[in-house]
């Protein structure tokens, strides 16, 4: 009877491990909104400047539905909370994974995980400050005459958060490059001549992301395409130190 007790333990150990990690993560997740919720107007007004610097001086942000105007900025505060608290999210995460991990997996995770997180915040601050204005300055230039452009907020939150998710998982190009080679499942050299097909593809998804003109297109597509190039760097550099770590073990063998 003791055989099964000792196998159960551990798994009621990690179990309560979770649970600790989980909490944590909604602590400081309400922690960053409770900080937030006092400002949440102002919050939510500085979110729709990129579009409210376009609109005509007689037009305005709408709000369709009844509860709208106190259920938005609260959406996006939440919102925003864990965005900002994303760090120490990763952080329990790691924390729960790191002993299960080799010494030469912790060394290559605990990077990885810090710049997918820098890549993804480059990526929404990019959307807000280059590609927003440069979106809204062409879709407000283009209403037919007659036509005032007032739109709802909460539609408003929805469209821009699927755009800071689109650009932040588009900007993690160079850790996916790194991880594929890392993982064999491309080799440095199969990248390279992919680059073609790369460049096409970042075009295309900046064609499907932004107004149909070519200023915005390109604003996408040479960020993606410079962000692969740095990966595939990255990759080489990382397989050279690789290759060297593995020749002086050898060296260390053969003497």
């Amino acid at each position: 009877m003791a055989e099964p007790q000792q196998t159960e333990q551990p798994l009621l150990a990690h179990l309560l491990e979770l649970r600790s990690r989980l909490l944590r993560m909604v602590l400081g997740v309400l922690v960053v909104l409770l900080t937030m919720l006092p400002f949440a107007n102002a919050i939510y007004s500085r979110f729709a400047q990129p579009l409210l610097a376009h609109m005509p001086a007689s037009s305005s942000m709408i709000a369709i539905d009844v509860i709208s105007p106190f259920l938005t900025p609260l959406k996006l505060c939440l919102v925003l909370a864990i965005f900002v608290a994303m760090p120490w999210i990763l952080y329990q995460v790691w924390a729960f994974v790191a002993p299960g991990l080799y010494p030469r997996e912790k060394r290559l995770a605990l990077p990885l995980v810090a710049a997918s997180t820098a890549l993804f915040y480059i990526g929404m601050a990019f959307a807000y400050y280059v590609i927003l204005p440069v979106f809204f300055a062409f879709l407000t230039g283009t209403a037919p005459q007659g036509v005032a452009v007032m739109t709802d907020i909460n539609h408003y939150l929805d469209f821009v958060l699927t755009i800071f998710f689109a650009f932040g998982v588009c900007f993690e190009v160079p850790v996916a490059t790194v991880i594929m080679v890392m993982a064999g499942i491309l080799t440095i050299d199969q990248l390279v001549a992919k680059r073609p097909y790369v460049i096409v593809g970042a075009f295309v998804i900046a064609a499907v992301l932004t107004p149909p003109d070519v200023i915005s297109q390109t604003l996408l597509a040479v960020p993606m395409w410079l962000l692969f190039e740095i990966g595939v760097f990255c990759s080489r550099m990382l397989e050279r130190r690789r290759r060297a770590a593995a020749e002086s073990v050898a060296e260390e063998d053969g003497s």
